[in-house]
């Protein structure tokens, strides 16, 4: 069993989503470490959950910290090969000293990203995650995303219908999608209704 694109499952906060995860093949796991977020995971959560998981890589997601402080967190992280960060300039002295890198844009911004950038981008084999928190595209919107999928890879999350999530990675020629973790109703207990309808549909069939 295997999907049909690439797939990076966002905010894992709990054991039941990442082992689901993990037997559905996603691709990488991310964890948030900014403590200043709701759903920041300390090291020792981290441990718990990672340690029971085999197959998908591990990511660190980060959105206020400067690259010292980024490498300071991560040496409690064992494990972690992702980074994830909004800041270009961060995230590549972060690939410089050996991290696959995630730049993530929002979707409204993509029109101000200049070639030079997307030049920086391409060079230091980042990939792109682009997210929007509508539920629908504009054919506009639609068009920029071609337009820098076809430069760099690029991940497409945010708000989509689970339609928008299973038929744009082909159609706009994406690397794949980013999708969200959510919260365990009690301990063990989890509903996987969303998630699990966009896996179970990018499924490859033996």
């Amino acid at each position: 069993m295997a999907l049909k694109t690439f797939v990076k499952v966002s905010g894992i906060t709990n054991l039941s989503d990442a082992r689901y995860c993990a037997g559905m093949q996603v691709d990488v796991l991310g964890f948030n470490l900014d403590k200043t977020s709701a759903k920041y995971v300390d090291p020792t959560v981290y441990s718990e959950i990672t340690g029971w998981v085999s197959g998908p890589e591990f990511l660190g997601e980060f959105s206020s910290l400067n690259t010292e402080e980024i490498i300071e967190t991560i040496k409690s992280y064992e494990g972690l090969e992702w980074v994830e960060h909004a800041d270009v300039a961060t995230l590549i002295e972060l690939v410089e000293k050996g991290y696959k890198g995630i730049l993530k844009i929002r979707l409204d911004e993509l029109s101000h990203i200049e070639a030079s950038l997307v030049h920086e981008i391409k060079n230091h084999e980042v990939v792109v995650h682009l997210f929007s928190e509508k539920e629908s595209l504009s054919e506009k919107e639609v068009t920029a995303i071609q337009n820098i999928a076809s430069q760099v890879p690029t991940l497409l999350g945010g708000s989509l219908t689970t339609e928008q999530f299973i038929s744009l990675p082909e159609r706009l020629k994406l690397k794949g999608i980013s999708l969200e973790g959510g919260e365990e109703i009690k301990p063990g207990l989890k509903d996987f209704d969303e998630l699990a309808e966009i896996l179970e549909s990018l499924e490859i069939e033996d």
